[in-house]
């Protein structure tokens, strides 16, 4: 079986590869009624399309989703929607050397092994141009928790940190890296350009935070929230690591320091602090919900690398193409989308048990 569905009673379902002739989702299981139009969904493919800066890919993608099924008159029915993007800019010549050879930190000999087959264009369904239909989705869900403010940033870039002290939430549509520090995106335009003319790349952390879950969200056991949350990261393409809360961060604090001590407040309990990142037995607690994801270098390089062909021979692999320098910073949408499939799911869970 090949799991290509995510979700509960929200569910998406993606299809498509990367230079195939379009992309798209199947989002089922959205409640009806809501108003929704190719408008409401276009300004965030619009945020993770290539060729937007010299920092990403130069493949020119227009992204504009139609909607096919699923709304009438404006409104959801209720009904499977189908949302599909064509793609329009393929150079799958680019990728004729490496029919027959492994690409070493891309799936190439891990699909092989698998399916004994592998489209080797632009890596067909491990291509991170798969998540332009993760975006489209996440769009619906945000329809459906309209009460949750989602905001992701880069919080890192080659090992290099935002200073909190400099946070504004302001910048972060204001430079190319979606960076809440202003400097520190002056300081990744060189880090990147860097990595970018050399034929290399960088990796990237992103941090999302979501406001407004109220608490009560998930459940103790088998759809934590926390756990549907790292899941859902760890599906995006070129994801290496998720933490919740303070993460790894917390196994280097005491109890005592980890406690996000409580008091009386005026509409509930007052929090001293949120290591849990809003999270506890795997419902919400009410804080914001904070999820950090590591993205690994991109694996497309220039510099060539020792690998093998698909008979076994010894062979050496530079990745020709147009890639991502750094493809953490065209995830944060993703991060965002996934954010909101997962909490949409659960608030429709929740409502299902609860009422």
């Amino acid at each position: 079986m090949s799991w290509n569905t995510f979700g509960r009673v929200l569910r998406f379902t993606t299809w498509g590869e990367s230079h195939g002739p379009a992309i798209g989702a199947v989002v089922d299981g959205c409640p009806p009624g809501l108003a929704l139009s190719e408008a409401d969904i276009q300004p965030f493919l619009d945020a993770r399309k290539p060729g937007q800066s010299r920092f990403t890919t130069q493949r020119k993608e227009a992204d504009a989703v139609r909607i096919l099924s699923g709304v009438f008159e404006g409104r959801t029915t209720g009904t499977p929607i189908s949302l599909l993007i064509e793609n329009t800019d393929q150079r799958s010549k680019d990728y004729s050397e490496i029919a027959n050879t492994y690409r070493p930190g891309h799936a190439d000999y891990a699909y092989d092994a698998k399916y004994g087959f592998r489209d080797y264009r632009g890596g067909g369904r491990s291509s991170a141009r798969e998540t332009a239909s993760r975006v489209a989705a996440g769009a619906v869900a945000r329809l459906v928790v309209p009460e949750v403010r989602i905001m992701a940033y880069v919080a890192e870039i080659g090992g290099d940190s935002i200073d909190p002290a400099n946070f504004d939430a302001d910048a972060i549509v204001r430079n190319p890296f979606w960076c809440p520090d202003a400097a520190a995106a002056q300081r990744w335009e060189g880090l990147v350009d860097q990595a970018r003319k050399a034929g290399s790349s960088l990796g990237a952390v992103v941090e999302c935070v979501a406001r407004g879950v109220p608490a009560g969200w998930g459940a103790p056991i088998y759809a934590k929230l926390d756990a549907d949350l790292a899941s859902a990261m760890m599906g995006i393409n070129a994801v290496k690591g998720v933490e919740i809360g303070d993460g790894f961060g917390a196994a280097r604090l005491t109890g005592e320091e980890n406690a996000d001590a409580m008091s009386p407040g005026k509409d509930g309990p007052q929090f001293a602090a949120n290591h849990a990142g809003g999270i506890a037995g795997g419902i919400s607690t009410g804080q914001p919900v904070v999820v950090r994801v590591a993205f690994k270098p991109t694996s497309s390089i220039l510099t060539p690398v020792a690998s093998i062909d698909r008979d076994g021979n010894a062979a050496e692999v530079r990745t020709k193409g147009r890639h991502d320098p750094c493809v953490g910073i065209r995830g944060t949408p993703v991060v965002e989308a996934m954010m909101a499939l997962v909490l949409a799911d659960h608030k429709l869970l929740h409502r299902a048990q609860c009422g």
